[in-house]
């Protein structure tokens, strides 16, 4: 028998977001799948369709795998399973940066085909023309700054922003055109933490942390990394709460070994004249 969705009077909306500046803080994780969609829903208030998902699900080694009809195929299965959170689908690398009119496209394309409540992009300033452009067609948007995944190869490598006054003028503008466009919130990753903490009380928009500071309206994870399942280099600003790669890992193991012991399938476990033909 199908399992129902988890009720709800209202899903909350990018405006709801917004109001929340200086509240309590916005809990934020990513989502990529029907199932993790519906387990998280219940505890977050944003879960973010991350073009991590690339990296995460797909294997690439960086967010640059995604393509926009990856990002709206998770985009429609997290919608599936969400019933409160406010959605929001990551715009892939290529698919805003040459011109407003092209930001639109691509934005009107993500939240028509996969019901999202808002979209993200990376950029500040260079950006600021695309954010309020996709923001006139009443599509809301998110923000990000300071390390920006899709720019990992013209940086060089993740590296962390704001360890140069000049590259904290740069950290501030950004965040000032981002506000000024229209976003309705901003993410700030791998960022000095007193450089990420000023931003957040300089801008009237919610900021998210990732790698950032405590004092910024919401924090965010990648939930690969936050429940232990990344097989590769977790960043230091993760904290695990689990560790399923164990869990999983020891139930492949039980498996594997009952099979080639012919201990799995049990006669609980098989159909026979005597105990029904159903699957109840």
């Amino acid at each position: 028998m199908a399992t129902q969705l988890p009720t709800t009077d209202i899903r909350i909306g990018a405006d709801l977001i917004r109001r929340r500046k200086g509240g309590t803080p916005i809990v934020c994780l990513t989502a990529y799948t029907y199932p993790i969609a519906r387990l998280l829903d219940p505890y977050v208030d944003l879960l973010l369709v991350g073009d991590s998902v690339a990296m995460v699900l797909h294997g690439h080694e960086t967010t640059l795998g995604a393509s926009l009809e990856m990002m709206i195929a998770h985009g429609q299965a997290v919608m599936r399973g969400s019933a409160k959170a406010c959605v929001v689908v990551d715009m892939p690398a290529g698919t805003y940066e040459d011109s407003a009119a092209q930001a639109v496209v691509s934005a009107r394309r993500i939240v028509g085909e996969s019901g999202c409540q808002a979209v993200k992009l990376e950029g500040g300033v260079d950006m600021a023309a695309q954010i309020a452009a996709i923001v006139a067609a009443d599509i809301p948007v998110m923000g990000h700054i300071g390390l920006q995944p899709q720019s990992v190869e013209k940086d060089g490598g993740y590296k962390i922003k704001g360890r140069t006054d000049e590259n904290v003028a740069a950290l501030i503008a950004d965040a000032l055109a981002v506000e000024k466009a229209g976003a309705f919130s901003l993410v700030i990753e791998g960022t000095i933490e007193t450089v990420a903490a000023d931003i957040t009380r300089r801008i009237a928009i919610p900021t998210i942390g990732i790698g950032a500071s405590g004092e910024c309206d919401g924090q965010i994870l990648v939930i690969d990394d936050m429940v232990g399942l990344t097989v590769d280099r977790v960043p230091k600003f993760v904290k695990q709460y689990a560790d399923l790669r164990s869990v999983i890992a020891h139930a492949a193991e039980r498996y594997a070994s009952e099979v080639r012991d012919r201990d799995f399938p049990g006669p609980t476990h098989v159909f026979s004249r005597t105990n029904g033909g159903d699957e109840s």
